[in-house]
This record gives C-alpha cells, sequence and structure tokens, in this order.
C-alpha cells in the first residue's frame, strides 16, 4: 500500500477504534469512509462477498459441538504454539483475520486487544496467513499481549473449509492499492482465510463460533466476552 493510501486506511482505524459504540458501528463506519472514496470498489466487494455467501462459503467449517481440530504453529517470535498445549491453561479463543493490511482486521484487532483482559484465564490467538513481519506490525499496532500465528499456506484454515480463493477482478483491486497478498504471505497465490471466531472449551469442543463471508462484519466483543466467560464458568 503506498503511503497516503496507508495514511488513510491508518486514519480511518484510528477514528473507528475512537468511536464510542459498537464493533458494528465502528466497522460500519470504515465502509462507508472507504465507500465514499471508492464507490467502484466497495460494489465489487458487495459482489464479491454476495457469491461467496451463495456459495455457503465457510458453513462446512467446525460447528458448535465438534472437536476444533489442532494446531501447531509458530507466533510472531517464531516459537511453536499448539493448541493442545494452550487447552491445558483455560479456554482458547482462536481468531482468524486477513492480515495487517486490512483495516477492518486492524480495528478487529485494537478490539480483542482491551477484550484480552477481561477474559482472562481464556487466552486468545490471533491466526493469519501471514508472514512474521507482517504479524508483528499489526500485534505492535494492536498493542495485543496474546500471540500471532502463521498459518502457512493457510494450510489450517483450508483444514477448517474457511479459506477462499480471491477472484482476479478482486485481486486486481486489492493490488492497485499496493495491498500483495502473495508478499504478505511468502508465497504466490491469492488464499485468504473467512475472518472467524470459535471459543473452544478445554475439553477440546467448540462453544461458539461466527463465521461471515463479509469480511465487515465481525462478532461483538460483548458477544465474545460473554461466550468465554460462559466456557471458562463451565470447566
Amino acid at each position: 500500500m503506498d503511503q497516503s493510501m496507508s495514511a488513510v486506511m491508518g486514519q480511518l482505524v484510528e477514528t473507528a477504534s475512537s468511536l464510542q459504540g459498537s464493533l458494528a458501528e465502528q466497522l460500519a463506519y470504515i465502509a462507508d469512509q472507504i465507500r465514499a472514496m471508492n464507490p467502484s470498489f466497495s460494489d465489487a466487494v458487495d459482489a464479491f462477498v454476495d457469491r461467496l455467501a451463495h456459495a455457503q462459503a465457510g458453513e462446512q467449517a467446525p460447528n458448535v459441538g465438534d472437536a476444533m481440530p489442532s494446531f501447531l504453529l509458530p507466533d510472531d517470535r517464531g516459537r511453536l504454539v499448539s493448541l493442545a498445549k494452550l487447552l491445558e491453561t483455560a479456554p482458547v479463543v482462536v481468531a482468524f483475520h486477513r492480515g495487517h493490511w486490512c483495516p477492518y482486521c486492524r480495528t478487529n484487532m485494537i478490539g480483542l486487544a482491551t477484550l484480552d483482559a477481561e477474559v482472562k484465564p481464556v487466552q486468545i490467538v490471533a491466526i493469519s496467513a501471514e508472514v512474521q513481519a507482517y504479524s508483528r506490525r499489526l500485534k505492535a499496532e494492536s498493542k495485543a499481549n496474546f500471540p500471532f500465528l502463521t498459518d502457512i499456506g493457510n494450510g489450517y484454515a483450508l483444514s477448517l473449509n474457511l479459506a477462499i480463493w480471491v477472484d482476479d477482478e478482486m485481486a486486481a483491486l486489492i493490488q492497485a492499492a499496493d495491498n500483495d497478498i502473495p508478499k504478505f504471505q511468502g508465497q504466490d497465490g491469492w488464499l485468504l482465510p473467512i475472518p472467524s471466531v470459535f471459543v473452544v472449551g478445554q475439553d477440546g469442543l467448540i462453544k461458539a463460533r461466527h463465521i461471515d463471508p463479509d469480511y465487515r462484519r465481525r462478532l461483538e466483543f460483548a458477544d465474545l466476552k460473554a461466550f468465554a466467560l460462559e466456557a471458562l464458568a463451565k470447566q
């Protein structure tokens, strides 16, 4: 992303995160501002997410009551983190995001960083396919204390039926803003995870989930907090 566009997106994230409202209102602010700046891009996003919804993208992912498949992924400091090890301590919130370049994900991560202290000892982990340098950048911006894990090649997301192929039209629009997804992920291809949240109990079962192919919508923090604390209380 060029410096001017990077600055614009940064200002949008900063303003949205400062709004005294719900996460939906924060993300709607970003969406409205982007639509005002580039209506054709927003129209293309509408069509893209409509196609994903029609294809029921994410519907085949593990559901509430299912066992959450395990992972062993490197964190932002290069250490391997496993779901099984985390669950030895407390329930885990697994949050998939698209990357440091996405203003909706950035806003969401800032909110999760604030929520982190409110749900302890429940643990939060953020997962994307981005290499560690970009994960560290997002973690620093978010002021987060939880791990940011690299899902190399979107392998874990693929195993959960959460990875989507970005079509040529949408890829070109994202690339036009100098967002080089293959570079950010350290490999060729235009795969992205559907932003999703899973609350996993210490028994390894999914207690709550939120999956929406429209990346402009996310799980409200109040709802996530309630799900996390409920999972903790039932251990």
